[in-house]
């Protein structure tokens, strides 16, 4: 099965149980390598909050989710920079679904005025890695044993870029800009 934008949702109250069962459903390994404590109700709660930083959607599945992605924009000089966090259901994983939501969120970063995003990605992740490089983001940093596992074994981070400058042709050529409803050139 394909995912489409159709089915991509912004986070929402209603939707914070599911989203807990998701995280809490995760492989222990998958929930080690996300920054936030994300089976904690509070924190995802609280994305749900005016206060929260950022823009966060999910793939509902029925009363599941199956999938969501977040943009984080950066503090004080930085503001022009989103990171995006994106996490698939180990069953959907190899369906598009993911591809879908980091179209999804690189066309919101951009419509909100961000110039630069950010996604960090475990370098033994190569369906991830590849993902993120053909939509654009090239490796800007390899951080040699960044993350422990909490097995105590050390993994390198590679952190991608992607520059969006003051042009669309870029967006174009990933099929972002009909997202966005910027001309083709």
């Amino acid at each position: 099965m394909t995912a489409t934008t159709a089915g991509i949702v912004p986070l929402a109250p209603e939707h914070c149980d599911a989203l807990l069962r998701f995280f809490r459903d995760l492989p222990e390994g998958d929930r080690t390598l996300i920054k936030e404590e994300v089976t904690d109700p509070e924190t995802v709660r609280g994305w749900t909050s005016r206060e929260a930083r950022g823009q966060r959607w999910l793939f509902p599945d029925g009363a599941d989710v199956v999938g969501y992605v977040a943009v984080i924009p950066q503090p004080g000089w930085s503001d022009h920079v989103g990171e995006i966090r994106l996490v698939v259901a180990p069953g959907r994983r190899g369906s598009g679904l993911g591809r879908q939501l980091a179209r999804h969120a690189l066309a919101a970063a951009v419509g909100s005025g961000l110039t630069k995003l950010v996604v960090e990605v475990v370098a033994d992740q190569a369906p991830a890695l590849g993902l993120f490089t053909a939509l654009g983001f090239t490796g800007e940093a390899l951080l040699v044993d960044q993350i422990r596992d909490r097995t105590g074994r050390l993994h390198d981070l590679m952190v991608l870029a992607h520059h969006v400058g003051g042009t669309w042709s870029g967006m174009a050529t990933v099929g972002v800009a009909e997202e966005l409803g910027q001309p083709e050139d």
